[in-house]
């Protein structure tokens, strides 16, 4: 996820084709690239944005305007650093792990704040953060069998949740403050609706995963015991015989039975995790956000 000059990296510098750097640049991506930066920037306003909403007891229109403002930039790089990573290729391992804990950071901070300050029920913010650590831990649960893939309603969560957040940041009165009451109940019943979809998935692929499993044991078992009645039926071989037939037996019963590396299934998520890059990303990322 490189949005770096390939230079930095070692690279050219210059993009191929369709404005996507090549193999050889992406396997020389480099820590600090733009889609990196911008998930650096967004860890960095979670604090800030705290401070900002706290300030002067958390009722200040004014702080609250600015913290609304810090609140929003980190919603639109959550946006530009997965389409960088996805569209250029530029995928580091910070940026698998990093991504998805800024975008949780910067929801649960705004949520936690909102309930303290009383302005937003705790049921609420306890249902939308048990769902992403519950999502989050059950993806780790199914990687070895597969990553379960965004999903359309999972980003009209994330912008719902985002949009809903971000009007209770601001000090909004009258008609609006009810309208952000609703744009928060939206979020809430797509949290659960897609936090249920999200969990059948994972049933169904851990399920496939096992039964693929089950069927790679019960072909090596076969292919084993072919080899042992190929290996009995050459029977005794002869004393001066150049090669010995029971150790070309030995050979195929342990070629036969020999372990096959399985592939992990593992999906960039970055988007993705929810990536892993969190499946609750915006269109066109790829929920394993753990990715983008």
């Amino acid at each position: 996820m490189t949005g770096v000059p390939a230079s930095a990296a070692g690279g050219t510098g210059r993009p191929a084709p369709g404005g996507k750097l090549g193999a050889a640049a992406v396997n020389q991506a480099s820590l600090w690239n733009i889609a990196n930066i911008l998930t650096m920037v967004r860890l960095v306003l979670v604090p800030g944005f705290v401070l900002l909403l706290l300030q002067d007891g958390g009722y200040d229109p004014a702080w609250r305007a600015w913290a609304w403002a810090a609140f929003a930039v980190a919603m639109i790089t959550d946006i530009f650093d997965g389409h960088l990573a996805r569209t250029y290729n530029l995928v580091t391992d910070f940026g698998k792990i990093a991504d998805p804990i800024a975008d949780k950071a910067i929801m649960a901070a705004g949520l936690i704040c909102l309930s303290a300050l009383g302005d937003l029920p705790w049921w609420v913010t306890g249902i939308i953060l048990l769902r992403e650590l519950g999502i989050t831990l059950m993806r780790f649960w199914v990687i070895r069998h597969g990553v379960i893939p965004a999903s359309r309603g999972g980003k009209m969560k994330t912008l719902a949740q985002g949009t809903a957040v971000g009007m209770y940041v601001l000090a909004l009165t009258g008609p609006l403050a009810t309208l952000r009451f609703w744009v928060m109940a939206v979020a809430v019943v797509l949290t659960v609706v897609t936090g249920l979809d999200y969990v059948r998935q994972a049933v169904v692929l851990r399920r496939k995963g096992l039964a693929a499993e089950r069927a790679d044991q019960a072909a090596r078992m076969a292919a084993e015991a072919a080899a042992l009645a190929r290996a009995a039926a050459m029977g005794p071989a002869p004393a001066d015989a150049g090669t010995d037939a029971r150790a070309v037996a030995a050979e195929t019963v342990a070629s036969a039975t020999a372990p096959v590396d399985a592939d992990s299934g593992a999906v960039e998520g970055r988007g993705g995790p929810e990536d892993v890059h969190d499946p609750d990303r915006f269109a066109g990322h790829a929920e394993v956000e753990p990715g983008r």
